[in-house]
């Protein structure tokens, strides 16, 4: 088996690693790099921290020097791969900053990386633990941002200054989440996009039920 830090030498052309970089922090990449390369070839369930310690080329003491369990692992692992392509935009329309982040949010789950979101929440039912380090280690940074999203729409008029934040993001993910497990129907850009006009416009107070035909 490679390992990552062979990996990162081979992809590198051999260069060496940058001096003054700590020692520490280049094992926790080729940890993190390690998990993912594992979860391509194998389930969440049969993953083991002395697989992903072994292909990392570091020992399971070195692993749970920043990690509790393999949930939390997974799940900083899944974040380091995603973060940078979740932030939300500012364009000045809280319907396009939304849509355009939750569409960011679906590339990412037809990928094979997206894979991993539906085995933790599928995991999480019978594993608080790893339920837990799931949302405090990825969700609630995306939940922060989002608040400050719709706070701003509220500054400028968009949104009512009593409007429920939490309510408004778990109708718009929830939505994401149901399909992506339930796999009932489509999950596209055109159902987020209608997902993000219903809910934003009945949140705004503007959207009518349709009269009768």
């Amino acid at each position: 088996m490679v390992s990552a830090v062979k990996r990162e030498q081979e992809d590198n052309s051999g260069a060496r690693r940058l001096p003054g970089r700590p020692r520490s922090e280049h094992s926790r990449q080729a940890i993190l790099r390690s998990t993912l390369h594992l979860l391509q070839r194998t389930s969440f369930p049969e993953l083991t921290i002395e697989a992903i310690a072994g292909d990392a080329g570091v020992g399971k003491a070195t692993v749970y020097r920043w990690w509790p369990n393999k949930g939390a692992l997974v799940v900083d692992a899944f974040a380091s791969v995603t973060e940078k392509k979740l932030h939300f935009p500012d364009t000045g329309s809280v319907y396009r900053d939304m849509s355009l982040q939750m569409n960011q949010f679906l590339g990412i789950l037809r990928t094979r990386r997206g894979r991993i979101v539906a085995a933790l929440l599928a995991a999480g039912q019978s594993d608080p633990e790893l339920l837990k380090a799931f949302r405090e280690r990825f969700l609630r940074p995306r939940r922060q941002e989002a608040y400050q999203t719709l706070r701003r729409a509220i500054d400028r008029g968009e949104l009512p200054a009593n409007l429920d934040l939490d309510l408004v993001l778990d109708t718009l993910y929830g939505a994401i989440y149901m399909r992506l497990l339930i796999r009932h129907d489509e999950l596209s850009e055109g159902y987020v996009k209608e997902v993000c006009r219903l809910v934003l416009n009945g949140a705004a107070g503007n959207w009518r039920a349709p009269g009768p035909q």
